[in-house]
């Protein structure tokens, strides 16, 4: 938290170097502009420690800003390096004065930065009911027409606490879905501090059962077990490298899950284990937190993967370097002869802001054929 908040004061003070001192604005602006950016710092500062260190319900609001700012720095950031660069190719063309080009290009990078994040903002507080059919031959005719609903990312803790737990939860009841499935990441913190800000998710209902995995952020703050004992006292089925039966119209749908590709033991992924007992002529979705399992999924002879931690990328234009590093950023895609859902997640990780990603509650109706 120290060295995190020492990082930010650098970069809060880079800003003040090049937005206030190098335009030459009156002293006046300087010493109040120095005066903002010391608060909003201090907001920063105050939510790293929130729902880990203490409880982020006092000062929801001061984390809420402090985060969102950083979306806003993200920007200023970026901005200013391809300021850089244009005042580098002015100089090398000989333009003496710079300075004029210099206050124009630094104020409409804080415009457009802060305009973004506002938009993003809006963006971020409007999930959408994506309705998506995924087909396969092997599906049996009673399985026909199932909904899927896909829950994931939710990320409570920070910025976000229980009310919006509850959003989430009219928002999937309203879809009457069959089976509803949360491929981890919901909470940021420890159990003591953000468990009732996910406590709402037990008011999800679905005809065959709720069931969850571990996300990465799962295994943060308190020990992966804790989070999932804790969705077990709240109604989920939690698979732990396991696989479950869900019978529908005389028919049996396979469910199995994952620990998070990149959790250590022994809360490590064990597809071998979770598919202990399959039958190979039955259709089986797992659930994995991170599209980077597919691979492993798919020569085990699942036939659909469902995961989130992308974002979507969240925050453009980071979908790229998430494409990069998932090999998908949202969507449907195909692993071999594997299918593969990644939702862009229903929440937002740090800043509640999402710029080109906005956030999913995503309705998989299974079709034969």
């Amino acid at each position: 938290m120290v060295i995190g908040g020492l990082v930010f004061a650098l970069v809060h003070w880079v800003l003040y170097r090049r937005l206030l001192r190098a335009t030459g604005v009156p002293k006046a602006a300087k010493v109040a502009g120095a005066g903002v950016l010391a608060v909003l710092w201090a907001g920063v500062f105050v939510a790293f420690g929130a729902g880990s260190l203490y409880s982020p319900e006092p000062v929801r609001g001061i984390v809420w800003v402090g985060l969102v700012w950083t979306a806003v720095l993200f920007y200023l950031v970026l901005g200013l390096l391809l300021i850089g660069l244009v005042l580098a190719i002015a100089r090398g063309a000989g333009m003496t004065d710079r300075l004029p080009l210099l206050r124009v290009l630094s104020g409409v990078l804080v415009v457009a930065a802060v305009g973004a994040v506002v938009y993003g903002v809006g963006e971020a507080n409007d999930p959408r009911v994506l309705e998506v059919e995924v087909s396969s031959a092997k599906l049996p005719a009673e399985l026909d027409g199932l909904r899927v609903a896909v829950v994931a990312d939710i990320h409570v803790g920070a910025a976000r606490g229980a009310a919006f737990t509850e959003r989430v939860v009219d928002l999937v009841n309203a879809q009457r879905p069959d089976v509803i499935v949360l491929p981890g990441d919901l909470i940021d913190g420890s159990v003591e501090l953000v468990g009732p800000d996910i406590a709402p998710i037990a008011g999800l209902t679905a005809k065959y059962g709720k069931f969850a995995v571990a996300g990465n952020h799962e295994g943060y703050v308190d020990g992966v077990a804790d989070w999932m004992d804790y969705w077990d006292r709240l109604g989920l089925k939690t698979l732990r490298n396991a696989r479950a039966e869900v019978q529908v119209n005389g028919a049996t749908l396979e469910i199995a899950g994952v620990y998070d590709f990149a959790a250590p033991d022994p809360y490590g992924p064990d597809i071998d284990a979770a598919l202990a007992g399959h039958r190979d002529d039955r259709f089986v979705m797992l659930l994995a937190h991170q599209p980077r399992q597919a691979p492993e999924a798919a020569a085990h002879g699942v036939d659909l993967q469902v995961s989130g931690h992308t974002h979507g990328g969240q925050i453009w234009p980071l979908n790229y370097v998430v494409g990069w590093v998932n090999g998908t950023v949202a969507g449907l895609d195909h692993e071999a002869d594997m299918q593969l859902y990644t939702t862009r997640g229903v929440g937002a990780w740090g800043p509640p802001v999402r710029i080109g990603a906005r956030p999913d509650i995503s309705i998989l109706t299974l079709r034969r054929g």
